[in-house]
């Protein structure tokens, strides 16, 4: 069993913490690899670099604003309004990222006029490239962790950390001490999104129509998260009923990349034009 942290460097007055580390690795290896892939459908890198500054914008305004509104009553309503934008200590919501980037993402491609579905398709595996890095993110930040377990890779997270106040909260712990050990959730969620990469990379380069990748994307993506969800332990009053947030929107994506999959070979061929 081990202990995380979430300050990486501190140097004086500046403090970097490990989530600013992971988040901006996983900007770069998913701009990096995507504009990569994207040449083999005659996708041009710098579209893809600026398509990424939208999508980062979308993302994040996106990922924080569900995070917030979902836990605005316990945590935000009676601390300084200035900790809504304090996404250093994490609450980025990955499924309000997604909506937030897709919704960016079109209005991107319609100012530019280019084919959504492609680009989607080019992004895709890159998308579960940066969970990897980005949930790691989440480990060391101490956000997002698992119900208390005593497996040889439990993890323990510092006084302080969203873990240890929850289980102070309820009594499960003394004052200032460290959280009990749980499961590493993150750790879950980044070991299936780097298969997923994977898997979604090697479709690719297979595709029979554009927007396959993508719908394969959310579809596996959505059992995923719903079955790492069940080892999830930091919903507390916000879980509804016998499901977590996260997994009734995986509901609702599951159904979109279906959709997709189902209507589109009808709908589109394979074009190496954007």
């Amino acid at each position: 069993m081990f202990r995380v942290h979430p300050i990486a460097i501190e140097l004086g007055p500046l403090t970097i913490h490990w989530y600013g580390v992971f988040i901006a690795l996983a900007f770069i290896a998913g701009v990096w690899t995507a504009s990569r892939r994207g040449l083999r459908n005659g996708i041009k890198p710098e579209w893809i670099s600026d398509l990424a500054v939208w999508l980062l914008l979308g993302g994040i305004v996106g990922a924080r604003l569900l995070h917030v509104t979902t836990y605005w009553e316990s945590d935000f309503a009676d601390r300084p309004l200035w900790e809504v934008i304090a996404i250093w200590k994490g609450g980025l919501v990955f499924y309000g990222s997604l909506i937030g980037a897709a919704l960016a993402g079109g209005v991107f491609v319609k100012v530019k006029k280019l084919s959504f579905l492609k680009l989607a398709d080019a992004l895709a595996p890159s998308i579960a490239l940066g969970s990897v890095f980005g949930r790691i993110g989440c480990l060391m930040t101490g956000c997002c962790f698992g119900k208390v377990c005593s497996l040889p890779w439990a993890v323990q997270f510092p006084a302080g950390s969203l873990a240890a106040d929850e289980h102070e909260k309820f009594g499960r712990i003394a004052a200032h001490a460290p959280s009990l050990h749980v499961h590493p959730t993150q750790l879950y969620d980044s070991l299936l999104n780097l298969a997923l990469y994977l898997g979604l990379a090697w479709l690719y380069r297979r595709k029979k129509f554009d927007g396959q990748v993508f719908g394969v994307f959310l579809i596996a993506y959505a059992v995923m998260r719903s079955a790492v969800e069940l080892f999830r332990g930091d919903y507390g009053t916000h879980q509804l009923g016998a499901f977590t947030p996260a997994q009734l929107v995986s509901v609702v994506i599951l159904g979109a990349g279906i959709a997709m999959l189902v209507w589109l070979p009808r709908h589109s061929t394979k074009s190496g034009h954007l």
